[in-house]
């Protein structure tokens, strides 16, 4: 009996929301077909892959443009973005077993840049709360908000939660303008001759394919007698943030950032958003 009605819900569900799964196999497909495509700006290579493309569908298709998807639609989506990436982080594990090897070889070098990324907070943190930009600053300054980060808030927060929307935010942009933006970084800082070139691709990794991809063909091609070194090595950095930078976010750089948002937000946020902020506590209340 349980299972009969189990079923019955499967199919009644389907059946309510089977524009969301129809729409997503056919943007699936089209961003497929139209597939990868990189370029050269100067001395940076800018690589376009399938999801971008992927994005700039759901956005068009959304409710608030051609409105192919309604708000209740919509809202069911976001609900399912945990189920979709699971997966992934799954694919995570099996490659940290896997590669275990590598990762030892690659000494602890790799380890302690993940030290860098609290560098988003102290950066960006106080500029958003200064922006006026509330507990979303949370999910869009605690870790470079990656497929593992947007996981994890979502797990953590909700999908619906203003942390999330922070984080799919700068997940968002890093897809639209990350690969470009770190192609050029990392021909820019080659420029300066200040650091060497494994070490610049080490720096390469921050748990994206697409941004590691860019940032080490760029300097790939800057230092052509490294080449084959520079590729590794911006792998296994890459593979080690996407593995190491999920609990580097649970358990220190997410933390920090809420009890400096707390710290902060009362002081340095715009007084109209404070107020505002006061008067919608006290109706909660």
């Amino acid at each position: 009996m349980d299972k009969t009605m189990q079923q019955q819900t499967i199919k009644n569900h389907f059946k309510e929301y089977y524009r969301i799964y129809l729409g997503a196999l056919l943007i699936v497909i089209l961003a497929e077909l139209i597939g990868t495509h990189q370029f050269q700006i100067g001395s940076g290579l800018v690589v376009i892959y399938p999801m971008l493309f992927g994005l700039i569908f759901g956005i068009l298709l959304g409710p608030d443009l051609l409105g192919f998807f309604k708000k209740k639609e919509a809202k069911k989506a976001s609900s399912l973005v945990l189920i979709v990436i699971s997966p992934f982080m799954a694919k995570i594990g099996i490659l940290a077993g896997a590669n275990i090897s590598h990762l030892i070889e690659a000494g602890p070098a790799l380890a302690f840049q993940e030290i860098g990324h609290i560098g988003t907070i102290i950066l960006a943190l106080p500029v958003a709360i200064m922006l006026g930009i509330k507990k979303e600053a949370i999910g869009a300054t605690s870790s470079t908000c990656r497929d593992k980060d947007y996981g994890l808030i979502v797990s953590l927060y909700g999908a619906n939660s203003p942390e999330a929307r922070g984080t799919l935010s700068i997940y968002v942009i890093g897809f639209l303008i990350g690969t470009v933006y770190l192609g050029l970084l990392a021909s820019m800082v080659a420029a300066t001759g200040i650091f060497h070139p494994l070490a610049l691709a080490m720096a390469c990794g921050i748990g994206s394919g697409a941004m590691m991809a860019a940032a080490s063909n760029t300097l790939a091609t800057i230092y052509p007698h490294y080449a084959d070194q520079i590729l590794v090595l911006a792998g296994a950095s890459d593979l080690l943030s996407a593995i190491i930078g999920i609990y580097f976010t649970l358990f220190l750089s997410l933390p920090i950032t809420k009890k400096l948002y707390a710290w902060l937000e009362p002081k340095i946020s715009p007084k109209h958003t404070r107020i505002a902020n006061i008067h919608s506590s006290k109706v909660v209340e």
